[in-house]
This record gives structure tokens, C-alpha cells and sequence, in this order.
């Protein structure tokens, strides 16, 4: 039993010893620039992931909108010309579409939401009359409509993002000016939400 107490110092201090990690592996001091930039690329991931998923979704209603037009043209007592007319609108949307930085302009945001109803309302009513007759102008509708219906959760997401990414800006904005010119830069995100 005393060999065994003699020895139980020495087991804590190898197990000591091999808790501690070094080069590579080494524990980051979570104060320091290194763990600030860590977690700031952590934030600017997941601001960026919501941004893409949105993007897509916004891509897939503009894609659907385009293929409903389409088959519009080719159904007996669609107005030809008004289709082609709203596919000349619906094309002309990604120029006007808002992005990260260009968002901070609200006016940006408002021009692109209007625009797009009203190119949407009008494909409603291009489409209506040919809905009982065609089952890919009702499926490619309701693809619209649901992509439509996503807009504002996808932009509360994006902000929830957003503002946790801005608030870590302004509580390190000290240890950020540290790791480097590029961190001490930075700008808070717009965002969707108007701000008083």
C-alpha cells in the first residue's frame, strides 16, 4: 500500500505531462487574436451559408418563373408576345438584385422586392386560365409561390446571422485590431431588419 502511495504522485504528474498539448496542437488562449480570427471565420461562415441559401432559393424562383413562361407560350390562348415580354422582365431581375454590401441601401432592397411582384402578379395571371389544362403550369406555379413564401424566414435567418457576426465585431473590435490591418477594417453587415 505505501509503494503505491509513493508512486501516486508521480502518476499525476505523468497524467499532468500528457494532458498538456503542444506545437500543432497546442490550446489557443481564447483572448488571443488567433481565437478571435477563429471565431470570427466560424461567424462569417454561417452569415455566408444563409446568404447562398437564400440566393439559391431566390435563383430557383426566377428558374421556375422562366420555365412556366415557357410552356405558357406553347398552350393554345396564351398571349405570345406579353410571355415573351415578362421573360424579358423576369431576365432583367438579376441586374437589379440586391448583394451583401449593396443591401445597406434599403431603396436596393425595395426596387428588386417591387419588381419582382409585379413580374410575378403578371405570370399569376398569364397562368391562371391554362392551370386546369396544364399540370406543369400549376406544378412550376406553385414552385414560385413557395419559393415566394420563403423570402422573409430566409431573410430573419440571415440577420440572426448577421447581427451575431456584427455584435462579436464591436466586443473584440480590440483583440481583432491585433491580429492584423484586414480584422481591424472590418464592418458590421447590413442588414434586412430597417434600423431605427
Amino acid at each position: 500500500m505505501r509503494k503505491l502511495l509513493l508512486y501516486f504522485p508521480l502518476l499525476v504528474l505523468l497524467a499532468a505531462a500528457s494532458c498538456r498539448k503542444t506545437g500543432d496542437n497546442a490550446v489557443v488562449d481564447p483572448t488571443s487574436p488567433t481565437a478571435a480570427k477563429a471565431q470570427l471565420a466560424v461567424l462569417r461562415d454561417t452569415v455566408d451559408g444563409r446568404w447562398q441559401r437564400m440566393i439559391d432559393s431566390d435563383n430557383q424562383k426566377l428558374v421556375a418563373t422562366t420555365a412556366v413562361l415557357q410552356t405558357l407560350k406553347q398552350l393554345p390562348g396564351t398571349d405570345k408576345t406579353q410571355a415573351d415580354q415578362l421573360r424579358q422582365a423576369n431576365d432583367q431581375l438579376l441586374g437589379l438584385r440586391y448583394d451583401q454590401k449593396s443591401m445597406g441601401e434599403s431603396t436596393k432592397i425595395d426596387a428588386y422586392d417591387n419588381a419582382q411582384t409585379q413580374v410575378l402578379n403578371a405570370v399569376y395571371d398569364l397562368a391562371r386560365p391554362q392551370l386546369e389544362r396544364s399540370q406543369d403550369v400549376e406544378a412550376l406555379t406553385e414552385t414560385i409561390k413557395e419559393a415566394d413564401s420563403q423570402v422573409i424566414g430566409f431573410r430573419v435567418r440571415y440577420d440572426q446571422a448577421a447581427k451575431k457576426y456584427n455584435q462579436y465585431l464591436q466586443l473584440h473590435a480590440a483583440t481583432l485590431k491585433k491580429a492584423g490591418r484586414k480584422y481591424s477594417k472590418l464592418q458590421p453587415l447590413p442588414l434586412f431588419e430597417l434600423q431605427p
